[in-house]
């Protein structure tokens, strides 16, 4: 579908007419051209089929707030949308730095929409720094909306500039909007300071509702309903609530009544298959699908973690879930996390922790415990930016190899990636069936793009949510064969061994790490028992790829010669990309992996059939290489690891070169 560029004038409308995929399904949505209506000398109304706003400004300014409520509106306005927070690591880097710049992007639509889209449309910059950092991304036209108070010399000069951007003829490619937020602000709660209800800093303090209301009014976001959410946000300081609505009222007058903003933007609601949504973002899909699962499994959900970046907000929700029988520990340590865990699993309950690479490092060891005892429990590993502390807000894809290989001995794990906010609430019922079926362990990876951006989500009909009661149960009496319990006797179909609870009578075993003897669990060194025991543990890693449906290939046309394979949170991109290639006359087919231990069965047969295959990853390589080994195909790889998901544009250049050795 076109994309429908946001006009810089009244006069000669233009539209851009370059393609961007991202702003439509993969199932073929027509275009729909922009409408305008209004008469010369009025402000004229614009119908987009789509738009982004990238919110930015230093780290205190609330931009990660005004874009929660951004989104919020237009969720509630009907639109599909994506969105990409971005913020520093710092608790707080120096203000007006480019260190301590903070943003929220939102891209919504009247279509079906995967990534939070390739350049704003509109960016709202607080002061210079945000402007330095984020200009370059804005499409040329785009609409830029500067906070001139925050443009002193002092500013100017953090931000790296040598001269005012407004002034140099930076922004002219741009249609620039300079309006004083702070002081704008400071005069929508004259009032309120007057009466000693705030102080002039707490005032200044809520021009990112000021900014939120304006850019409201622009793009028609209702903004009841954020008003209703201050009124709970701040339900303990009633003075700070109607400060905050003031500010958000006085930017959506502004824009009505100043004569500086000449359009008014529209977007439909989007045309979405029927029922009840709502706005999740990865981490909150992700603790809701490990509590159905713990519903559907009739086992008490236990989360033990120790905090970490992205992963943290995982505890966090669940904490707040105890009516379900959650409970949460947060441990003193990443060890002490994983060890609670086990104890649980061993205790009959589903045992779940959450962390990221650092954390998954230090949970390694008893990561194998784990694999050893063979009970079911899940380890989540919330991908970010490495080596060592790496770049802990920023997303990548860089531990799939620490996940599959990094414990010592052969000590197989399943792994199971989640390839969209709302996704995360299945691959988590997924991983919980894996775990409860083939009593083992199971990795669960998300990445920092996925755990904190948001999508809306289709609530699911809790009957319609697989039954995990009928894939396992916990053992109640001796094998009747020979009249003693077996611990390590496995099921014929899927290896699994009984679980067995604490205090059950007659099944007294015991668990722990050195090599248990076959059948009886005691501890063996024999040669030949450890050599068999290892072998079982790989044969179960079979038995679950036994057990995987078909692999899906999307490939319209059921001509094309050229395979994108993706996993994790390239999907969006990928899928992005392959339907505005398609729409330029490119056949190409793509296949999304969500199970990478053990790989799906026909995955080989099925990359052996095309003439090129290409894998984006944010990592250096870590699926290609795995996919080469496998196929003994020359898959060709395409890397980048800035800390930022996949561009659709971007992929659509590198699949261009890759496959057919060229780009248009």
């Amino acid at each position: 579908m076109p994309y429908h560029a946001i006009p810089r004038d009244a006069e000669g409308v233009t539209r851009c007419a370059s393609s961007r995929a991202d702003r439509a399904g993969e199932e073929g949505n027509s275009s729909m051209s922009s409408t305008v209506s209004g008469d010369a000398g009025e402000r004229t109304r614009v119908q987009l089929s789509s738009a982004v706003v990238r919110f930015a400004g230093d780290s205190g300014d609330g931009m990660q707030l005004a874009g929660d409520q951004f989104t919020n509106q237009s969720a509630v306005a009907g639109n599909d949308l994506a969105t990409l927070p971005d913020f520093p690591a710092e608790i707080r880097a120096p203000a007006g730095t480019l260190a301590g710049v903070s943003s929220f992007q939102l891209h919504f639509s009247d279509q079906d929409i995967h990534t939070p889209g390739d350049a704003p449309d509109v960016l709202v910059a607080m002061n210079p720094a945000a402007l330095m950092k984020h200009l370059s991304a804005l499409k040329s036209g785009g609409t830029v909306i500067l906070n001139t108070d925050a443009f002193t010399s002092r500013n100017l000069q953090k931000a790296g500039y040598d001269e005012d951007p407004r002034e140099d003829g930076t922004l002219t490619d741009y249609q620039v909007h300079e309006v004083g937020l702070t002081t704008l602000t400071v005069r929508a709660l004259e009032e309120q300071i007057e009466s000693g209800e705030l102080n002039k800093k707490e005032a200044e303090r809520c021009k990112n509702m000021l900014a939120l209301g304006l850019v409201s009014w622009m793009f028609s976001r209702p903004i009841s309903e954020t008003e209703a959410w201050l009124d709970t946000k701040f339900a303990k300081r009633p003075e700070l609530a109607g400060a905050n609505i003031s500010a958000l009222r006085a930017g959506w007058n502004f824009g009505e009544t100043t004569e500086a903003f000449v359009f008014h933007y529209d977007i439909k609601p989007a045309k979405l298959p029927p029922g009840q949504y709502r706005n999740i973002t990865g981490n909150q899909a992700l603790s809701y699908g490990l509590v159905a699962a713990s519903v559907r499994s009739g086992l008490q959900l236990f989360c033990g973690s120790y905090p970490i970046t992205p992963a943290s907000d995982i505890l966090h929700e669940l904490s707040q879930l105890k009516r379900f029988g959650v409970a949460t520990f947060q441990a003193e340590d990443e060890i002490a996390a994983v060890g609670s865990i086990i104890g649980a699993a061993f205790g009959g309950a589903l045992g779940v922790t959450a962390s990221s690479g650092p954390g998954i490092a230090l949970k390694a060891e008893a990561m194998g415990l784990a694999v050893m005892t063979e009970l079911p429990m899940i380890v989540v590993s919330v991908q970010r930016g490495g080596p060592s502390t790496g770049l802990p807000t920023k997303t990548e894809q860089s531990d799939l190899f620490q996940v599959l290989y990094g414990r010592n001995g052969e000590a197989p794990m399943p792994v199971i990636a989640a390839s969209s906010p709302a996704d995360c609430f299945d691959a988590a019922i997924e991983a919980t069936r894996i775990a409860l079926t083939y009593r083992t362990p199971v990795v669960l990876l998300s990445d920092g793009y996925l755990a904190n951006s948001a999508e809306p989500w289709l609530l699911p009909e809790v009957d319609d949510l697989p039954d995990l009661t009928e894939v396992f149960s916990f053992a109640t009496e001796e094998d009747i064969t020979d009249g003693e319990f077996l611990p390590f006797l496995r099921d014929a179909d899927t290896l699994a061994r009984p679980w067995a609870l604490p205090g059950t009578p007659g099944l007294e075993h015991r668990v722990g790490g050195i090599e248990k003897e076959e059948g009886t669990g005691h501890i063996s060194y024999e040669p030949e028992n450890h050599h068999r025991m290892t072998a079982l543990r790989h044969e179960r890693m079979d038995r679950i790829a036994d057990d995987l449906d078909p692999t899906e290939v999307h490939d319209p046309s059921g001509e094309a010669d050229v395979l994108v394979v993706g996993w994790g949170s390239t999907e969006g991109p990928i899928r992005a990309a392959c339907h505005d290639l398609r729409a330029k006359g490119r056949d190409v087919a793509r296949v999304h992996i969500r199970h990478l231990n053990p790989l799906p069965k026909d995955l080989t047969e099925i990359i052996r059939s095309y003439r090129k295959v290409i894998l984006p990853e944010n990592n250096m390589g870590q699926l290609v290489t795995l996919l080469r080994a496998r196929t003994l195909v020359d898959i060709k790889p395409y890397n980048r690891v800035t800390g930022q998901p996949f561009s659709a544009g971007e992929l659509v250049e590198a699949i261009e070169t890759l496959g057919w050795g060229e780009s248009s």
